[in-house]
C-alpha cells in the first residue's frame, strides 16, 4: 500500500462574502436589480446598465441645445464647434489668439486637442462643418448628429470606464456587495444634472470628470503617479478640476509625512506633475517654436497682461518669445479674472448676498480678495482633515466638500460648477451604508436640488421636458421627493426626523417655485423675482450639502467620536 502524502501546506483562499447592507429593496432602483443578488453574472449585469444610461443620454440629445436658432452667438454648441473650426486650419500659435470676441478659445490645452480630433474627424465626414469663418452659427442636423455622438463617444470612452473603476475601489475598501454596486453604479450614471448639460445644453464636462474620477479611484488604489497624472489631465481639460486641486495637495503632501516622512515619494510625486504639466503644454509650446521657425506670424495681439508684467522684456529674436507669448496667453484667457465675480445669477454665495447688497460698488480687487478669502475659509477644514489624516475611504467626502466650498465662495462660477461636487458626493452611494436611506437622503436632495437651480437655463435652451422627466425618473429611482417620502419616514432606517425638517421645505420650495414661475408673472419692478428665488434657496441648499458633507468626513475620520459617544448616553438614558 503506498504511503498517504504528507499534507499539503497550501490552505485554499477563502472569499471574502460581502453582506448587503441593505435588507429589502426598499426603493424601485433596488427592486429593479435585486435578482442580481442571486448571482447574475456582471458580464451581462454591466453592459444592460452601459446601454440604459446610453439610451437615456441618446434620447436627451435628440432636443435642442445651447444656441440653438439663438443669433448673434450661438450658444454653446457653436463655441464648441468654432473651437473645432480653428484647430483644424489655424496654425497652433494661432488658437488662443484667434478672434477673441467670437468664442475664444478659454479652456486649457486638453480641450484644444480634443476639438481637433473631433474637429479632423468631422473634417473628414463632411468639410462644410468646420470652414473657417463660413461655418459660424451652423445648425445643420448631421452636423448636430455628428456633435451629439462625439459627446457620447467621448464619454463612454472616459468617464462611464473611470466611474466604474472608481466606484469598484471603493466597494472593495469598504467591502459592499456586488448588487450594491450595480445599484450605486446605475444611480451615478444615471445621475440627471451630468445628463441635461453634456447631452441637452452641450458640453463635454464628463471628459474631465472622467479624468477627476480616475484620480479619486487612483487615490484610493495606492497609485498616487498615476493620480498626479490623471489630475493633470483632469486641469488640462477644464480649469474648474481646480475645485479639487486643494484635497489633491493635501492627501498627497498627507501620505508623503503619515505616518512617516517620506521625501522618495514626495520627490516622485513632484516629478510626475512636472513631466504631466510638461507633455501637456508640449504641443503648444513646441508648434508655437515650428510656426516661429517658418515664419508664421500670429494675427493682430496684444502682449499678454503675464507676459507684460514681467520686470523685463524678451526679446523678440529669441527663440524663447513665442513660446512664452503662448503660455502666457492660455493662461491669461483660462483665467478670466477681467470678466468680474459673476456673469449670471449662480446659486452660490456671492450671488445670493447680491441680491440684498449690491456687489458692483466695489472695485475688482477687492471682490478678488473677499472671494479668496471665503474659498480658504471653506476648504481649509476638509483639506486639514485629508493632510493630517490621509485614509483612502475619506478622498471622496473630502472631494465633495472641497468642491462645494469653492462653488459656494469662489470667483467666476457658472451653474454648471454645480457637477463638481456632486461627481464625489453621488459617488457616496458605492460606500458602506450608502444606499441606506440617511446617505440617499443627502445625495438625493444635493441631485434634484442641483437640477432645480439649472433649470432657468435649461429652458432658455428649451430643455423642459427632458429636466423633468429626467429628474422625476431619478427621484422615483431612488425613493426621493416630490414622488415619495420613503426615505424620510416608515421603516427603521428612515432618514427621519431632522433630515427631513431640513429637506422638505426645500422640495416644498421648489415644486412651489416651479407652479409660480410657471403661471405667475413676475411683478413689472421686479422681473427676475423667480430667478432670484432659485438662487436664495439653491445656495442655502448646498450650504447645508457642504456642512453635512463636512459633518461626515470629521465623523468617517473619527473626529466626532466623542459626540457619538454622547449621542449613545444621552439614548441609553
Amino acid at each position: 500500500m503506498a504511503p498517504r502524502p504528507p499534507p499539503s501546506s497550501h490552505k485554499p483562499r477563502n472569499k471574502r462574502r460581502h453582506h448587503l447592507s441593505i435588507s429589502s429593496p426598499d426603493f424601485p432602483l433596488a427592486a429593479f436589480l435585486w435578482p442580481a443578488r442571486t448571482g447574475v453574472s456582471s458580464w451581462i449585469l454591466l453592459p444592460l446598465i452601459l446601454m440604459a444610461a446610453g439610451l437615456f443620454r441618446w434620447a436627451t440629445s435628440i432636443w435642442p441645445y445651447s444656441g440653438f436658432q439663438s443669433p448673434p452667438m450661438h450658444g454653446d454648441f457653436e463655441a464648441q464647434r468654432h473651437w473645432m473650426e480653428i484647430t483644424t486650419h489655424l496654425p497652433i500659435s494661432e488658437w488662443y489668439f484667434h478672434d477673441l470676441q467670437w468664442w475664444g478659445l478659454d479652456y486649457p490645452p486638453l480641450t484644444a486637442y480634443h476639438s481637433w480630433l473631433v474637429g479632423q474627424i468631422g473634417n473628414f465626414i463632411d468639410g462644410t462643418w468646420f470652414t473657417l469663418y463660413k461655418s459660424r452659427g451652423l445648425d445643420d442636423p448631421i452636423l448636430k448628429l455628428y456633435m451629439r455622438a462625439s459627446v457620447l463617444v467621448s464619454e463612454y470612452l472616459i468617464y462611464v470606464p473611470a466611474i466604474a473603476v472608481a466606484a469598484r475601489w471603493f466597494v472593495r475598501l469598504e467591502h459592499v456587495n456586488f448588487v450594491e454596486f450595480a445599484i450605486a453604479l446605475t444611480a451615478i450614471l444615471m445621475q440627471p444634472a451630468t445628463i441635461l448639460i453634456d447631452h441637452g445644453h452641450f458640453q463635454y464636462n464628463t471628459v474631465m470628470l472622467g479624468l477627476a474620477a480616475a484620480t479619486i479611484s487612483s487615490l484610493m488604489a495606492g497609485r498616487v503617479r498615476w493620480a498626479c497624472v490623471f489630475f493633470v489631465g483632469a486641469l488640462g481639460f477644464k480649469q474648474m478640476a481646480l475645485f479639487y486641486a486643494p484635497a489633491v495637495f493635501a492627501y498627497l503632501l498627507g501620505s508623503c509625512i503619515t505616518p512617516k516622512i517620506d521625501v522618495v515619494r514626495l520627490f516622485t510625486i513632484a516629478l510626475t506633475t512636472i513631466l504631466s504639466f510638461g507633455v501637456l503644454y508640449a504641443p503648444l509650446l513646441l508648434g508655437s517654436i515650428r510656426d516661429a521657425y517658418r515664419k508664421i506670424a500670429i494675427e493682430e495681439y496684444q502682449i499678454p497682461p503675464l507676459l507684460a508684467s514681467l520686470p523685463f522684456d524678451v526679446d523678440q529674436q529669441n527663440m524663447l518669445h513665442r513660446p512664452l507669448i503662448q503660455l502666457a496667453q492660455s493662461i491669461h484667457r483660462i483665467f478670466p479674472f477681467a470678466r468680474g465675480l459673476f456673469e449670471d445669477k449662480v446659486a452660490n454665495f456671492w450671488c445670493a448676498i447680491h441680491t440684498f447688497h449690491k456687489l458692483h460698488q466695489y472695485s475688482s480687487s477687492t471682490v478678488q480678495r473677499a472671494a479668496l478669502v471665503a474659498t480658504l475659509f471653506s476648504i481649509t477644514p476638509p483639506c486639514l482633515i485629508l493632510l493630517f489624516k490621509p485614509k483612502k475611504d475619506l478622498v471622496p467626502l473630502a472631494f465633495a466638500a472641497t468642491s462645494w466650498g469653492f462653488f459656494l465662495c469662489s470667483y467666476q462660477v457658472h451653474e454648471k460648477n454645480v457637477l463638481l461636487p456632486l461627481l464625489p458626493m453621488t459617488l457616496i452611494l458605492a460606500s458602506q451604508g450608502g444606499l441606506l436611506p440617511p446617505i440617499r437622503a443627502w445625495v438625493g436632495f444635493a441631485n434634484i436640488l442641483a437640477c432645480w437651480t439649472m433649470y432657468p437655463l435649461l429652458r432658455r435652451d428649451g430643455l423642459q421636458l427632458p429636466y423633468y422627466v429626467l429628474t422625476l425618473l431619478w427621484a422615483y429611482l431612488m425613493g426621493l421627493p416630490p414622488t415619495s417620502l420613503s426615505t424620510y419616514f416608515g421603516t427603521k432606517e428612515a432618514a427621519g426626523g431632522l433630515t427631513a425638517l431640513l429637506h422638505l421645505p426645500f422640495y416644498a420650495a421648489m415644486m412651489a417655485w416651479h407652479v409660480a414661475n410657471e403661471f405667475v408673472a413676475p411683478p413689472a419692478n421686479k422681473p427676475d423675482l423667480w430667478v432670484v428665488g432659485n438662487v436664495l434657496i439653491g445656495a442655502a441648499g448646498f450650504g447645508l450639502c457642504y456642512l453635512w458633507c463636512l459633518f461626515s468626513l470629521a465623523q468617517k475620520a473619527g473626529l466626532l467620536s466623542w459626540f457619538k459617544k454622547e449621542t449613545e448616553k444621552q439614548k441609553t438614558l
